[in-house]
């Protein structure tokens, strides 16, 4: 069994280390009006649980973090719950120290991460999938930039454009973009290192080259759009669930030659858009052994009609039915009632 070693003093409630985002209307209209598959069985309380539990890691998913906590409370209201979103990068280290309880991360753990891991407990730690992202190339609200490739993606961000174009882009113009635009310098936002959507782009959009020193590093997802809102010239990458009026995400092909996708629901789901990620919940479970009841309770709400709603609510995309069951059912977490579905006689 292992030992986590957290604190006993008493803390509030709920407690946060950055002030997460209040999702706007942009971000409702980022994916339309996207509903949780009926099929997705709807949480059932367990045994009653108590306790205090720990969460650190993703900055990207702090809001789902803070929302099932608060609908995972309104079933056991005397559950504690101290959420810290600083990275997914300090995931993997509190985890091994046994100072949290979940480590979310907007990216896989890395394999040094999995071994430091595996030294100190003998096996690995388990990665839930709790939601499907889409990180998306934002441009300010009245840039007319119609599209862009992977490939150029690399050579606006990237110093060694390992994606293979010619030429480093440094203008709007080098885009083809005319008139005011043609000779203004692109204005580059991006993500500190500590972050799992810094690791991300840089794999998928940079080809894993290095970045520009010119990026402007933000200590948090929402920092980098609002940058770009306030930088008429700007660009820069976030996940969608961030999206706001003041800002456009650019539709995506992964070269010269492929089909241009839109950063939308169907698009991510069929893994035709280029740059789609499942947000995951790492956990110390021991192989063959159940979970304890605080966490598994904790986590049979995540993978919920309700804590689905919880991953619309702030602008990402639920898990399909199949998938959530799939992640249930690795858990080992008790089977919930199905969901009844009733259909309408037809006249």
């Amino acid at each position: 069994m292992m030992q986590l070693a957290l604190p006993i003093a008493a803390f509030a409630a709920i407690a946060f280390t950055e002030q997460p985002q209040e999702p706007g209307q942009a971000q409702e209209a980022a994916y339309g009006a996207v509903k949780v598959d009926a099929k997705t069985p709807h949480y059932a309380a367990g045994a009653p649980v108590a306790g205090s539990l720990k969460s650190i890691g993703s900055d990207s998913m702090i809001n789902e973090m803070t929302y099932w906590t608060e609908g995972f409370r309104k079933f056991y209201p005397n559950v504690q719950i101290e959420v810290e979103g600083k990275g997914s990068s300090t995931a993997p280290p509190a985890l091994e120290a046994g100072t949290a309880h979940f480590g979310p991360m907007s990216r896989p753990m890395k394999a040094e991460e999995m071994d430091k891991f595996e030294k100190k407990y003998g096996y690995k730690p388990t990665g839930v999938k709790t939601s499907l992202d889409v990180l998306a190339v934002y441009v300010h609200k009245d840039n007319p930039l119609a599209n862009l490739s992977l490939v150029k993606v690399d050579a606006i961000f990237s110093k060694t454009r390992k994606g293979g174009y010619d030429a480093d882009i440094k203008t709007w113009g080098d885009l083809g973009l005319k008139g005011e635009w043609a000779d203004k310098p692109i204005s580059l936002y991006g993500r500190n290192s500590a972050s799992g959507t810094y690791g991300f782009f840089k794999d998928q959009a940079l080809f894993k080259g290095d970045y520009k020193d010119s990026v402007k590093e933000q200590p948090g997802s929402s920092a980098v759009v609002q940058g770009i809102a306030s930088d008429k010239y700007g660009i820069g990458y976030s996940g969608i669930g961030y999206k706001t009026a003041d800002v456009r995400a650019v539709p995506l092909s992964k070269d010269a030659y492929s089909d241009i996708f839109e950063a939308n629901m169907d698009n991510a789901y069929s893994g035709k858009y280029p740059m789609s990620r499942f947000l995951l919940l790492y956990v110390n479970k021991e192989p063959g052994k159940a979970l304890d009841p605080l966490r598994s309770e904790f986590l049979s709400f995540v993978l919920s009609f309700e804590g689905q709603e919880a991953v619309v609510k702030d602008g990402y995309l639920p898990l399909p039915p199949g998938v959530l069951l799939k992640e249930r059912a690795n858990l080992g977490l008790a089977a919930l009632p199905a969901p009844v579905i009733v259909l309408k006689e037809s006249s």
